[in-house]
């Protein structure tokens, strides 16, 4: 198992709205469970999609989002000194949010590919190994 994969919360939240992207996220997981791949996320880009499901859908559907997270294979990663410095020298030079800054700096500490949709790491292209999902439709 030499790969690795970062979901932000572009890519959790495309999976849970069975959005474009969907099914490269659900492969990945797939990969994860039967033991090909490793799929890392903070516990932070976790908490953006709790609330983000809880914004969107109600708290009932975020209690299942989160049994289905915990379901899998993903590993929710906590945020030491370390990962919070990285990601505090990610966004200080780069116009991006801090979750994203956060998943930025698990994906380079792990040297692993960001699975993503949001343009905002377009910033990070050449820096970073991105997978790119497909955009939203407005």
């Amino acid at each position: 198992m030499n790969e690795i994969f970062v979901l932000d919360s572009f890519a959790v939240l495309a999976l849970l709205g069975r959005e474009p992207g969907s099914q490269d996220v659900a492969k990945l997981l797939r990969r994860a469970q039967e033991e090909q791949a490793r799929v890392l996320m903070t516990w932070v880009n976790a908490g953006e999609v709790a609330y983000i499901v809880e914004r969107r859908w109600g708290v009932e559907r975020l209690y299942l989002a989160l049994a289905v997270m915990e379901a899998t294979a993903l590993e929710i990663v906590s945020v030491e000194r370390g990962l919070a410095l990285m990601a505090a020298h990610i966004k200080a030079k780069h116009a991006i949010a801090y979750a994203d800054a956060l998943a930025a700096a698990l994906a380079q500490d792990f040297a692993a590919t960001l699975v993503t949709g949001d343009p905002e790491f377009k910033l990070l292209e050449g820096a970073l190994d991105i997978h790119w999902l497909p955009q939203r439709k407005p």
